[in-house]
């Protein structure tokens, strides 16, 4: 069978088929887990991106926080695109990129960026969360995760709520 260079590699068409289709499972289990934007604006007025996620929910971040964009010029903000599957938002002039997940979990630069906010008080560190509470580390936590795991979890959550 004949092999297909993509860079340094060197892979089979069946070897391509196989990663083909472990990719597309994982990107059908990701857009059933992860948030995603359905659309994306700049709000001139607060000097904020505005992110509306697929399931009805609004998320707004500042850009003053935010790597690459704290800097920018307000033309430059307002050329805000979404990534595939709305998995990420993308200034192309400004070549910056952020993911919707990492941007919801707090996560508005690298880490060196992170510390320097923390210094300036700007909010770097992120706060644990609450008791009880569980956040899936990937989606392959998920994949692995038992289903009575997940629901005793979820129960234990909702239990907590109450009190």
């Amino acid at each position: 069978m004949a092999k297909v260079k993509m860079g340094r590699w060197e892979y089979t068409e069946r070897e391509i088929e196989e990663m083909f289709d472990e990719a597309t499972v994982r990107g059908r289990l990701a857009s059933k887990v992860e948030p995603q934007a359905k659309s994306a604006h700049y709000d001139r007025a607060t000097n904020r991106v505005v992110v509306d996620l697929r399931n009805g929910a609004t998320f707004i971040f500042p850009c003053k926080l935010t790597q690459g964009l704290s800097s920018a010029a307000v033309d430059d903000l307002a050329l805000v695109e979404l990534g595939p599957r709305g998995a990420s938002l993308h200034w192309e002039k400004l070549d910056v990129d952020f993911s919707i997940v990492g941007l919801m979990s707090g996560a508005f630069g690298n880490k060196s960026w992170m510390a320097k906010l923390e210094r300036k008080g700007g909010g770097g560190k992120r706060k644990p969360l609450a008791s009880g509470a569980r956040r899936a580390q990937s989606v392959q936590d998920l994949k692995q995760a038992p289903n009575r795991k997940r629901a005793k979890h979820l129960h234990q959550d909702k239990a907590q709520e109450r009190t």
